[in-house]
């Protein structure tokens, strides 16, 4: 191999912008069936891909905090392009961000890392189930394997009929052949196309139920029944919130004809109207905030600053009725509910 050009490509790496040079080659001898053909170093792919504007350090970097610490684009702009000196677009990094993932989904679908994975597992337990984005979407399935912990592979589909759930667990019943693997337990969560599914592919498998969605639907009648009971009790409870402020602004009113005590004498340098507020708002709120008090509602009887002992007991009532009301358990399981509220603010 002789060299017969040179072709420069500039780079983005995380010790800046580097300029690489690449030795083009060509072969002389006449017989042989490259001749012609103008090569590229193969050290040029443990740089970077052809055609690409960053370096394998840089998709490295990009990819784990964008996948793995989920950072947004816009830090992600700003941390390259103050720290590494890297000037990429939105459109650049999501390009790049897409390859990562795609190079990251081969290499664990990788059959030799996969033999390796599951060496010492002697039985595969193997569930589908399907992700609806939003109404009128693609079903996203996936298909896991639990006893590995890994999650083999997913794949958009038009409809949830019986031959394309087929064909995925078809799919994942080769992969197991391969590796000499039973498949004891197919999960879903008791779709009629997983179902028939799982029936089709591996026969005399006995089908199982999603532990997450048999106890859903087990504690859907009383969920129901607390939901109603919740319904009659804010009926009967609606006029608290009138009475509520109806205390609040009887305080305030004895409050501001409370005079200051005798042994906190204001300073003569602030205006009358000042200091007779600082005196209502320590009367009232007996050495705490007046905005904490309105807030919650909530203090000591007998206290300073509380005089009306049945007004405070009748704050203390609607606070406890309040949140009785907007507690929504969300189900059996205790990540339900904070799944629920992790979406909603999303």
């Amino acid at each position: 191999m002789y060299v017969c050009d040179h072709r420069s490509h500039p780079l983005w790496t995380l010790q800046g912008p580097t300029q690489v040079v690449h030795r083009l080659v060509r072969c002389p001898d006449p017989t042989c069936e490259s001749r012609g053909q103008t090569c590229s170093p193969e050290a040029a792919w443990s740089i970077s891909m052809p055609r690409w504007c960053m370096g394998w350090d840089v998709l490295g970097w990009l990819g784990h905090r964008r996948c793995a610490r989920h950072w947004s684009l816009p830090p992600l702009r700003a941390e390259l392009q103050d720290t590494y000196n890297i000037q990429l677009s939105d459109d650049a990094i999501e390009r790049y961000r897409g390859r990562y993932q795609t190079r990251r989904a081969a290499r664990q679908q990788a059959p030799a890392r996969l033999l390796v994975a599951y060496r010492d597992i002697v039985s595969l337990v193997v569930t589908s189930a399907g992700l609806h984005p939003e109404k009128g979407h693609e079903t996203l399935d996936v298909v896991r394997e639990l006893m590995g912990k890994r999650g083999w592979f997913a794949e958009p589909l038009l409809s949830s009929a019986t031959q394309e759930g087929r064909r995925l667990l078809a799919w994942a019943r080769q992969w197991a052949a391969s590796w000499d693997k039973p498949v004891r337990v197919g999960r879903s969560d008791k779709q009629d196309a997983f179902v028939k599914a799982i029936a089709a592919e591996f026969e005399g498998l006995p089908p199982r139920y999603c532990h997450n969605h048999f106890l859903r639907d087990v504690a859907q009648p009383v969920l129901e029944l607390d939901r109603r009971a919740q319904v009659k009790m804010r009926s009967k409870v609606r006029g608290w919130r009138a009475l509520a402020r109806r205390v609040l602004e009887e305080r305030r009113h004895t409050a501001a004809l409370v005079p200051c005590p005798t042994h906190e004498t204001p300073p003569t340098d602030l205006p009358a109207v000042a200091t007779s507020e600082a005196c209502a708002g320590r009367a009232l709120s007996g050495g705490r905030t007046d905005s904490a008090l309105d807030a919650t509602g909530v203090a000591v009887p007998g206290a300073a600053g509380v005089a009306d002992e049945a007004g405070e007991g009748g704050l203390g009532y609607g606070a406890a009725v309040r949140g009785m009301l907007h507690d929504d358990p969300g189900g059996p399981l205790p990540h339900r509910r904070a799944h629920k509220h992790m979406n909603h603010n999303s």
